[in-house]
């Protein structure tokens, strides 16, 4: 991450400064320099802003995280998928708290909860970091449930599906069939990367000082030794066979139903965890205190990294860098299937997903493009079949602190370049 954030402040430095002295293009009748100053300043606010309203969110989804986990709903998943976790995981423990985590991180994400998906993560990322031997660098098992993270698979992208109606979309779900193809290759493209690029990355590297310690004594990246799930045996195939069915029928029930759904799914999830803990005569209230004190913790520690990425991204776009290197990818990814109206949008997602947001939502609107058309289709397809890389890779790694990322930033963006060309292809596919 000190490559990618010293890179990326350099290289809008640098078009920025071109731009003023006339080497480049300036379109805009402002000084590129102030721009580049004001995105500074604005970026950092904003960077605030997110993470301060994230603690609510957090602060909620923790809290009713920990009713579940003490009423056994992590044991229960993660007996269900055990099976394919032992082969996607070696390294952690079957009964880890980190299992249970991880599975539901996913699962938010495959329904398109972004918000509820980043505590399940960071809880999943605490887990992990207990059994990390050199703390402040990355282990293979992190890497891989990051760049999974980055590509997980999207039944219901509930998010752009609001937007496509928003926009006066004839059917705003249109995009569940190619968010699900690109999803899947993406997935299984972040999965092989990760086998692959381990071999490569150092494991060897020395230990970092250790974490700060917090006013209560204790490490920042401490996690609470009563996560640790009970023991038991996995689930019988057919249990877990079942389960996925019932998984894979949600493809056909969103595509139907998806618009009238949608709504439903966060008061729903809230019901279901109170519900669930209330049957396993879990304690809810104080249940649900406990882990909502331990979000608005992780919410406050992590607003240095937010500041440091968000920072860097808002300095490239108004550089007008970004706008440059579209310019030019165009003339090659136009003929591919990938218009040069779509290339910021592709290029934004990784880095920025209020910026990604902004490019589609002005896409989408635009009456000579509209929500229904190939390009329409493709952006909404980019945007719920890929996530912000960079953004998880600080908020996750920052609570933590891991500052030796090894093979991640490669395998999390070889699959959003998966996501993209899978992206082109289930449009060209889906919409002849």
């Amino acid at each position: 991450m000190n490559i990618v954030f010293a890179v990326i402040v350099f290289l809008s430095l640098g078009f920025a400064g071109a731009r003023q002295l006339g080497l480049l293009p300036n379109p805009a009748a402002t000084l590129p320099m102030a721009d580049l100053s004001k995105a500074m300043v604005d970026s950092a606010g904003s960077a605030v802003d997110l993470a301060i309203g994230l603690v609510g969110v957090m602060t909620l989804f923790l809290g009713l995280m920990k009713v579940v986990e003490a009423g056994g709903m992590l044991t229960i998943i993660s007996r269900l998928i055990r099976p394919l976790m032992i082969r996607l995981f070696p390294d952690v423990p079957p009964d880890h708290p980190a299992m249970g985590a991880m599975i539901l991180n996913l699962s938010a994400n495959a329904l398109g909860l972004g918000n509820a998906a980043t505590p399940f993560g960071i809880k999943a990322m605490q887990a992990l970091d207990t059994l990390n031997p050199v703390k402040g660098r990355a282990t293979n098992a992190m890497a891989l449930f990051l760049a999974i993270n980055t590509s997980s698979v999207t039944l219901l992208p509930t998010g752009v599906i609001a937007l496509r109606a928003a926009a006066g979309s004839k059917d705003p779900a249109a995009i569940l069939p190619t968010t699900l193809f690109a999803t899947i290759g993406s997935t299984l493209t972040a999965i092989v990367a990760a086998r692959l690029y381990q071999r490569f990355a150092k494991s060897d590297a020395l230990p970092l000082p250790p974490a700060e310690v917090s006013e209560d004594g204790l490490p920042d990246t401490q996690v609470e030794p009563e996560l640790t799930l009970p023991e038991g045996d996995a689930y019988p195939l057919w249990v877990s066979i079942l389960a996925l069915a019932c998984v894979a029928a949600l493809i056909p029930a969103a595509v139907l139903y998806g618009d009238t759904a949608s709504p439903w799914i966060l008061p729903g999830l809230m019901g279901g965890f109170l519900l669930f803990g209330l049957v396993r005569k879990v304690p809810v209230y104080e249940a649900f205190v406990e882990g909502a004190k331990e979000g608005f913790q992780v919410a406050l520690r992590i607003i240095p990294y937010m500041v440091a990425i968000l920072v860097a991204v808002g300095m490239f776009k108004a550089s007008g860098g970004l706008d440059f290197i579209t310019g030019i990818l165009g003339k090659v990814t136009e003929p591919l299937g990938l218009p040069a109206q779509a290339l910021p949008m592709a290029l934004m997602r990784p880095l920025s997903g209020s910026g990604a947001y902004g490019i589609l939502a002005a896409i989408i609107n635009d009456p000579a493009i509209g929500p229904d058309s190939y390009l329409g289709m493709l952006v909404s397809t980019l945007q719920g079949s890929t996530e912000t890389t960079f953004y998880v890779m600080a908020v996750y790694f920052g609570a933590v602190g891991v500052r030796q990322v090894r093979h991640t930033l490669a395998t999390a963006l070889t699959a959003d370049l998966a996501g993209i060309v899978f992206a082109v292809i289930a449009c060209s596919i889906f919409l002849v």
